[in-house]
């Protein structure tokens, strides 16, 4: 359903939106309606695009990993090609996407959304490495610590700075 929603719905309802409103306003308004949408909509987009990537650059320099950037970075994307795309339907789902409230509220949602079918996981999935070289998938606490290898001292590593190798 939700192809057919995109693929066929959305344009019929975009062609008869813009026949409605080009034949109250006449078509060059319409027309010029439809650029003027989708140029505020790049601007928008622009501005918000780069206070997005200035944030994520702040939060991957305090060695923070900028998921919720990220996302935001979907739904500007998402909205930027609605925007360009001509009607009324898409400019006003594009816009959704680019206005910061409304799409925290779309954010919100989508990832409740996503957390109550399970497609999150609370805890992180480390894989550990057998001696045969098979993978495990290990869950728990990671305990950071040294070790030695007793059976293979040659992979040992140690820790030395440059100035400890002169």
């Amino acid at each position: 359903m939700p192809l057919l929603l995109l693929f066929v719905i959305t344009p019929v309802l975009e062609m008869w939106l813009l026949i409605e409103v080009g034949g109250r306003i006449g078509a060059p308004l319409t027309i010029g309606l439809v650029l003027l949408t989708a140029m505020v909509g790049l601007a928008l987009l622009k501005r918000q695009g780069f206070s997005t990537l200035t944030r994520a650059n702040q939060r991957m320099e305090q060695g923070q990993i900028p998921a919720e950037e990220m996302i935001t970075g979907l739904f500007l994307a998402i909205g930027g090609a609605l925007l360009l795309t001509p009607g009324f339907v898409t400019d006003a789902i594009g816009f959704a996407c680019l206005l910061p409230g409304i799409r925290e509220l779309l954010m919100g949602k989508l990832i409740k959304k996503m957390l109550s079918q399970g497609q999150f996981q609370s805890s992180f999935h480390f894989r550990s490495y057998n001696a045969d070289g098979s993978m495990t998938d290990v869950d728990g606490e990671i305990i950071e610590g040294e070790f030695t290898r007793a059976d293979r001292p040659e992979l040992e590593v140690q820790d030395k700075k440059p100035e400890d190798t002169q």
